[in-house]
């Protein structure tokens, strides 16, 4: 099974290379995404290390002066009438060398410093040639992701709370997620928006599998209210319909001041080193005091507009078992959930674990976030249960999540019940974790540094 699952994921990595960066899969993501470039680069980094760097460096060359990161950055080859909503709707202005229209205005977890290490830790085995290359590389990415966490850290803390906040689902990578529900409702729903920008992720994949109408209408009004002042995140609370502050994303936050310490220690930096563990754990503590619920026993997004946290039991409240400065009575909230019919690790299901509670009654074994299975959020979930020394569960995880993509293929999403593959084929981050689950069992760097 490993020499076949390791060579078919090779392939679509292959296949989805773009020259200077990957897509995650050619037919319905035509383009580069955030998150999906650091996940990518994790397995990259075991067949093609040179690409791994590549990739990573393609988006951070499309930096906003302010830090951040965008969520897209458009393929110019590739037209506006492929993909919506495209870079002329975004209108984003010119910036650095990138040129108008050269990305969207939002940003997606932070996950890169984190690929960027493991990256850098690959090295070794292909050379010293490779060494040296990563090195260089982490000289070169090391400030541009520092200013990636500056921007977050300071302007998209809306709430003053030592937390960032989301300010478009798409920037939470889980787009359509229960998890924003309460605050999406607050959010004018203009269908009218529908006529005048035509939704094309319906020509080439099944409407009952993806958001609908009526939470597409509010994607794009959110969008057009960041953009009518140019992406601006000054005064945005009194003028922005969507504001939350989501526990998977502020926990992959803290990951990386974790990660960049470590970086910081290769490039013999140790104050600043000390000065990202600092970080890492104001934010471990920001997210307990926010966005724990101590009557559910689990973390859940916090609308920062009305202080609320959301009710929904979703895959993003498992997150911050990736912190390992996480107290022991989270710890054990976390991994109690896990457990639960909520949610069932592999030996109670066969299965990871879902991206939304099974027992909740709009679960939906077909709808993007609303209950399929996600590798990605599953590879983030293993890693901390090995950050906390739940090697067996780390295990069990790792082979359920080997074995549903060795069964059904290397898809974008997979039924929770019966694992059918669902969403793009050959997804290049289901194939990029499969080259990781596959190659490495080691338990974080960051965890046994402290």
């Amino acid at each position: 099974m490993s020499a076949e699952l390791w060579n078919s994921a090779a392939r679509v990595l292959e296949t989805n290379w773009q020259g200077d960066h990957m897509v995650p899969s050619r037919r319905l993501y035509p383009h580069q995404w955030s998150w999906d470039a650091a996940f990518i680069a994790v397995g990259l980094a075991y067949v093609n290390p040179t690409r791994a760097w590549r990739d990573l460096r393609s988006l951070f060359e499309a930096q906003w002066p302010d830090g951040r990161v965008p969520h897209i950055v458009f393929d110019p080859a590739t037209a506006e009438a492929d993909y919506f909503p495209g870079p002329a709707f975004w209108s984003v202005p010119a910036y650095a060398s990138r040129p108008r229209h050269g990305s969207t205005g939002i940003v997606q977890p932070p996950l890169h410093a984190v690929a960027a290490y493991e990256v850098y830790r690959r090295a070794a085995a292909h050379g010293a040639a490779c060494v040296q290359q990563a090195y260089g590389e982490l000289e070169w990415l090391y400030p541009r992701l520092v200013a990636q966490q500056t921007y977050l850290t300071t302007r998209r803390d809306l709430g003053g709370n030592g937390l960032a906040s989301i300010v478009h689902p798409w920037e939470s990578g889980l787009d359509n997620s229960p998890a924003w529900d309460a605050a999406m409702a607050n959010v004018p729903a203009d269908m009218s928006l529908l006529t005048t920008f035509r939704r094309r992720d319906l020509d080439v994949s099944d409407a009952s599998h993806r958001p609908t109408d009526r939470d597409y209408a509010r994607y794009v009004g959110l969008v057009l209210s960041y953009r009518a002042e140019d992406y601006s995140d000054t005064g945005l609370l009194q003028r922005h319909a969507f504001a939350v502050e989501c526990p998977s994303y502020n926990s992959i936050l803290g990951a990386a001041e974790l990660s960049l310490a470590q970086i910081a220690a290769v490039l013999g930096l140790t104050a600043e080193a000390d000065a990202h563990r600092d970080r890492a754990q104001r934010i471990t503590q920001a997210i307990v005091k926010r966005l724990w619920n101590p009557e559910t026993g689990t973390f859940h997004a916090r609308d920062v507009r009305t202080g609320t946290l959301s009710p929904a039991h979703c895959v993003s409240g498992l997150m911050p078992l990736m912190l390992p400065g996480l107290p022991a009575e989270q710890v054990a909230g976390i991994l109690a959930e896990a457990r639960s019919e909520r949610f069932g690790l592999p030996d109670e299901t066969g299965l990871p674990v879902p991206s939304y509670d099974r027992t909740a009654p709009d679960f939906d074994t077909q709808r993007y976030w609303r209950g399929p299975v996600w590798i990605n959020v599953n590879w983030l979930l293993r890693r901390g249960l090995l950050v906390h020394g739940r090697r067996d569960e780390a295990e069990d995880l790792r082979a359920a999540m080997v074995r549903l993509v060795h069964r059904n293929g290397h898809f974008e999403y997979f039924h929770p019940k019966n694992g059918e593959g669902l969403g793009a084929p050959t997804f290049s981050w289901t194939a990029a974790l499969a080259l990781d689950l596959l190659a490495d069992r080691s338990v974080p760097a960051y965890a046994k540094a402290g």
